[in-house]
């Protein structure tokens, strides 16, 4: 609590003066944890098992803090302003229309940051930025991918990718061609991250007394908004920049327990409902190995990177909940077969909806309305090819591509309201070393995941 001052203002200086120790501090027990877990399974007494894999999970767990510490004592004061204002881009992200990053893009403000402090001026919603703009070139892998939804002008399908430093370039330069100013950077968050900041600071309370609260904001932002100004799309826009203007205002006033808000941003961070990206080349470096950078990985590891992509314009994936099992034979050969299997459920419920919530953009076939209709991608392992991919066990035509590297491979899939969709992806995929990675798109459900894929490091 001693590096929150006042008004929530960060003491950059002694977050500063801590990086050295700190990076000693992170270095020890990245040691420790890498010593417990080379200590062997017991043959027969269980305690000592049990003993063996808490003391693996708390040392594992105990460096990847100081770690995130220590990165967060480097990037932190430079980005608060520590050596002279700074600027960023801060969008809200509607996981209820998914993006690869999380959600379609509702509304923004510009955060201002100097000397450890910070408040978000020019709240507006997402009507706010014209599609009249000029593209910006990512490189003939982006172009080729998503160049024909205009990614690079049009707000609405500026982050179909899930790494995020492309979402975060489009919106900086959407921002200097809408207002002439150049930021620093962009921060995207959602009602969930905002949930669990309520819950830190309290509750906030609206202009005509609803009182917004960490149990319900996810609702009302998400859903509820949509059905009570169903014929009203300027007056809902409205109200959801005053429910952010709110609990920025809050966050931003006095504090009772930083400790508490640091833990929800870190939770937030955690399931990657926050992330950073700076236009500092240095400071980009950092962020990009951290968990708010938000990035598809540049290496050859064990990679299944699924992602959902809203093709109803829409607004059911609120109701949406997602399984995701991958699973890989053994090491003993140069490939191997793999399976990444996602369970897609449509949890809509009956009740009569407005067409802009359960309908659908573009009804080709007279589709029932409440049916999601959504875009799924895999970023396969690099070098991974595919075999086949089924859809509820018949085989998907499919569309391919790449990505960072990465093979990618995409179906469309329809969703009735009150079922599961299957979609099973076949793979032979080379025995690379290390973890395997299933990230875990920001939305509104939290995804069972299970993995399966042996580690093949020497």
């Amino acid at each position: 609590d001693q590096l929150i001052q006042s008004g929530g203002r960060v003491n950059v200086q002694s977050l500063r003066s801590a990086v050295p120790v700190l990076d000693q501090t992170s270095v020890a027990a990245q040691s420790l944890s890498d010593q417990a877990q080379t200590i062997d399974e017991a043959t027969y007494l269980d305690v000592v098992n049990e003993a063996r894999t808490a003391l693996q999970d708390q040392t594992a767990e105990l460096s990847n803090l100081l770690s995130n510490t220590a990165i967060a004592a480097k990037v932190v004061p430079a980005m608060l302003g520590g050596d002279g204002p700074r600027n960023y881009f801060l969008g809200f992200q509607t996981n209820a229309e998914a993006r690869g990053t999380g959600g379609l893009l509702g509304g923004f403000g510009i955060v201002r940051a100097n000397d450890g402090g910070a408040k978000v001026d020019t709240l507006a919603s997402n009507s706010e930025l014209s599609l009249a703009k000029q593209p910006l070139d990512l490189g003939p892998e982006f172009e080729a991918r998503y160049g024909a939804s205009r990614p690079t002008t049009d707000f609405r399908n500026s982050n179909l990718s899930s790494h995020f430093p492309y979402a975060a370039q489009i919106w900086k330069s959407l921002w200097a061609q809408e207002s002439g100013e150049q930021v620093d950077g962009v921060v995207a968050t959602d009602p969930v991250a905002l949930s669990y900041v309520l819950g830190a600071i309290g509750p906030v309370t609206m202009p005509d007394g609803e009182v917004i609260t960490k149990d319900n904001v996810v609702e009302l932002t998400e859903s509820t908004a949509y059905v009570r100004f169903a014929d009203d799309n300027k007056a809902r826009k409205q109200y959801l920049q005053t429910v952010a203007a709110r609990v920025v205002e809050k966050m931003t006033g006095k504090i009772s327990s930083p400790q508490a808000l640091l833990d929800a941003l870190g939770k937030a961070a955690g399931e990657g409902r926050i992330a950073v990206w700076s236009a500092d080349p240095v400071l980009q470096q950092v962020l990009s190995t951290t968990k708010v950078g938000n990035i598809v990985p540049d290496d050859a590891a064990p990679y299944a990177g699924v992602v959902v992509n809203n093709q109803g314009g829409n607004k059911l994936d609120y109701y949406l909940s997602r399984e995701i099992e991958y699973a890989a034979d053994t090491c003993v050969d140069d490939t191997r077969s793999s399976t990444v299997t996602v369970r897609l459920t449509n949890n809509t419920p009956a009740d009569e909806f407005p067409d802009y919530v359960a309908g659908l953009f573009e009804n080709v076939g007279n589709v029932a309305k409440g049916t999601n209709a959504v875009d799924l991608s895999l970023l396969a392992t690099r070098g991974a090819t595919l075999g086949k991919v089924t859809v509820n066990g018949a085989q998907q035509f499919v569309f391919t591509g790449t990505e960072l590297g990465h093979p990618v491979f995409n179906v469309r899939a329809m969703i009735p309201r009150g079922k599961t969709t299957e979609v099973k992806f076949e793979l032979t995929e080379p025995t690379a070393p290390g973890e395997a990675r299933v990230p875990v798109q920001p939305l509104v459900d939290s995804p069972n995941v299970t993995v399966d894929v042996p580690n093949c490091g020497s």
